[in-house]
């Protein structure tokens, strides 16, 4: 009789505590982050750090029924970076997508492409040549030489 109260106090307070509270949820972070969608995902080129092309990212976003609203940006650039993100990628650049259409498979479908990359480290500067020593210099003026050039 113990037990049963026992693992029916248990149930009633899980049922009580949410699930999402019991899973904790690492929180990712990006090299870098298209605010207005959360993910990584660019509509134009990024020109301010070194990067390679890993390949072009296809992805498609269906929707339910006739009745559902059209696929977002962010629903898609989430699943362009989906895609990009198992191909090792840091952030997908020239992603783009078209209006929905209807086909004998699905009530409307959204393509989207996009190019995925991984960013470089940018080169080290070169470093800047030493200036001659006094010693260089010293023994420059005791040979009546001129002192090396920097």
């Amino acid at each position: 009789m113990m037990k049963v109260r026992n693992t029916l106090s248990l149930a009633m307070l899980l049922a009580l505590v949410p699930a999402h509270a019991l899973v904790a949820k690492d929180a990712k972070t990006y090299a870098v982050v298209n605010e207005d969608v959360g993910v990584p995902v660019f509509p134009n080129d990024i020109t301010d750090r070194p990067y390679t092309v890993i390949g072009e990212v296809k992805a498609g976003v269906r929707k339910a029924t006739v009745f559902s609203k059209e696929a977002s940006q962010a629903k898609i650039y989430r699943e362009l970076w989906e895609k990009a993100e198992k191909l090792g990628a840091d952030a997908v650049i020239n992603a783009r997508y078209g209006d929905s259409h209807i086909s004998a498979f699905s009530w409307g479908k959204t393509n989207a492409t996009g190019t995925a990359i991984k960013f470089t480290p940018a080169p080290a500067a070169a470093p800047e040549p030493a200036a001659p020593t006094d010693a260089a210099v010293n023994a420059a003026a005791a040979t009546d030489e001129a002192p090396p050039a920097p």
